[in-house]
């Protein structure tokens, strides 16, 4: 079953989807998008993963951060730090619901927001999985990249999206690679070895940075969102069989 919900960040609507198992209560996820990403994803990667996940008894959340897909407010006003607190209100919102099992809830994110997971998965102790796709490490290149176009300007125009000096800012502060080290749980990176994007030594950044409890799982010649059918598989089937291991089924009436 997939329920439209929403739910409140700092007094703004987040919008979601919430893919419901057969049986509950059951163990819970939520998905993190990436940057100018909305929570299906390119080629319905996070839509395709969630029912993968559900199919397999996990109750899985994904959703727009604010400024994003459905949800309210603007991409302006968009930080690494305000989809922090997107993914604290998604994981709480799933934490109370009655499908979920409270004490076995995870996290997964897709580039940037695998920036965010790995940031969230530090602060909340109750974060029992985490799963990183193509993880951005160091988001001061954010900041890098961005502040000459922005110059003197408060909001830059990035083919259409409009990209606020706060982003910059907040970016060039961030540090997930120390914070991540304060989770304790197991945890999986997947990542392409031929990403433009985010390079696949991010990734062994974070397996590096996660210590002996994180797997690390490359794969062949794939681009930044696992754009084939053979990746996009690979990378699903990898995740899935590794939340069933860390997250256990769902309870059994």
């Amino acid at each position: 079953m997939e329920v439209q919900v929403s739910f409140s960040s700092d007094g703004e609507a987040v919008l979601g989807v919430l893919h419901v198992p057969d049986r509950a209560p059951a163990p819970g996820l939520i998905m993190c998008h990436g940057f100018t990403g909305h929570k299906g994803e390119a080629h319905r990667l996070f839509v395709e993963a969630a029912r993968d996940f559900c199919s397999h008894g996990m109750v899985v959340l994904r959703f727009d951060f604010r400024g994003s897909g459905d949800s309210a407010g603007e991409f302006r006003d968009m930080t690494v730090s305000r989809e922090i607190a997107d993914a604290a209100a998604a994981f709480e919102f799933l934490a109370s619901r009655s499908e979920a099992d409270a004490e076995r809830v995870g996290v997964l994110g897709l580039s940037l927001g695998g920036c965010v997971a790995a940031c969230l998965a530090g602060r909340e102790s109750r974060v029992k999985a985490l799963v990183l796709w193509a993880p951005l490490a160091q988001p001061r290149r954010i900041q890098e990249l961005m502040a000459p176009e922005l110059g003197s300007d408060e909001v830059f125009d990035m083919q259409g999206w409009a990209v606020g000096r706060g982003l910059l800012d907040d970016a060039r502060d961030l540090e997930p690679l120390k914070e991540v080290q304060e989770y304790h749980a197991p945890s999986l990176v997947v990542h392409g070895t031929e990403d433009e994007a985010v390079p696949p030594s991010d990734g062994s950044d974070f397996r590096i940075a996660l210590g002996g409890l994180c797997r690390l799982h490359l794969i062949q010649k794939s681009d930044h969102v696992f754009s084939s059918l053979a990746w996009k598989a690979e990378a699903i089937q990898v995740s899935r069989e590794f939340l069933v291991e860390s997250l256990g089924p769902a309870s059994v009436d």
